[in-house]
């Protein structure tokens, strides 16, 4: 173990997870493993779906790719939680390496940064389709679909790499113990040895790149919507524009509320038995809503998970004696 003066970087942390509660830990495992399969049934219910139309309208497209990040997300997290709880005799923690821990927070942030980009692009797709509607099909394009899809993943890239680039060049000294279950931001910075304020600001600059922008983009674009919706005469109609935006606006309101509460506060409000329970929620629970809210609100993703689930039916038909 580093002494403090010698600030030097350790070889490798300790996850705690939850090993100071030993009786709850099957309890955990079983709620978790049932969680995380549900979360993986329905975002690839959703991609075999969108997969099986044959012409896929835009909202759909960045539908498949939300699908795809969660997909993704929870996989970065969840696996690695579940071998630590079903292990016992862990004892404080469960060692993982330094590579091991950057390349986890790396992956985190840019899948996360990449959702925050996909929700501002689907937020621009639903502009275009209400308030231009003669032009939609004109604008948002095959094409500007997929160069958008491609920045989305690429910006989250390039800011997940000069996030971590940076909290991994911090002094890690003392207990290399992370009372987290993951190698998340703040507890990284937790364990850091400085305590300036300086230490927060590769954190803040990601969070304006990827949580306020994004942010302003979409309360530009649903600012105009709800101007265009006003000047609509039709009750009905505008029930309809409405409905195509619900889903969307509860997704936003779901993973920009989660991670503005989780990152964009200083240091010093730090609680690490808080933040680990709001980061179960945050990277479980909020997974599995997202299939269930679009599966709920959108009218073709509901048509394109029965036909799905019909040919399923119609193929035990067949195959029954």
């Amino acid at each position: 173990m580093d002494s403090p003066g010698n600030a030097t970087i350790p070889c490798g942390f300790l996850l705690q997870g939850f090993s100071e509660f030993p009786h709850l830990k099957p309890v955990l495992f079983l709620l978790l493993l049932a969680v995380h399969l549900a979360t993986l049934g329905g975002n690839l219910l959703i991609l075999v779906a969108v997969a099986s139309v044959p012409s896929r309208p835009p909202m759909l497209f960045f539908l498949c790719q939300l699908s795809a990040i969660q997909l993704c997300y929870t996989l970065v997290v969840v696996p690695r939680s579940l071998a630590d709880l079903a292990t016992p005799g862990l004892g404080r923690g469960s060692p993982i390496s330094f590579l091991g821990c950057a390349l986890q927070m790396q992956l985190f942030v840019a899948l996360g940064g990449a959702e925050c980009f996909l929700l501002a692009t689907m937020a621009y797709d639903r502009y275009v389709a209400i308030c231009h509607p003669l032009r939609y099909t004109a604008v948002v394009t095959p094409g500007l679909c997929a160069r958008l899809a491609l920045a989305c993943c690429l910006g989250g890239l390039a800011v997940s790499v000069g996030l971590t680039v940076a909290v991994f060049h911090l002094p890690f000294c003392g207990s290399r113990l992370l009372a987290h279950f993951f190698c998340d931001i703040t507890a990284l910075l937790d364990l850091a040895c400085t305590r300036s304020y300086a230490d927060e600001l590769p954190l803040l600059g990601a969070c304006l790149v990827l949580l306020l922008l994004p942010s302003l983009l979409i309360l530009s674009s649903y600012g105009a919507i709800a101007t265009a919706l006003r000047r609509l005469r039709s009750p009905g109609g505008r029930r309809k524009a409405a409905s195509t935006c619900a889903s969307h606006l509860a997704v936003t309101f779901l993973h920009y509320g989660c991670a503005t509460f989780m990152y964009v506060r200083p240091k010093s409000s730090y609680s690490p038995r808080r933040d680990r329970t709001l980061a179960l929620v945050y990277t479980n629970v909020t997974p599995l809503l997202y299939p269930l809210i679009y599966s709920l609100r959108n009218r073709e993703i509901t048509a394109a998970i029965r036909r799905v689930l019909g040919r399923g039916r119609q193929g035990q038909g067949l195959c029954e004696p």
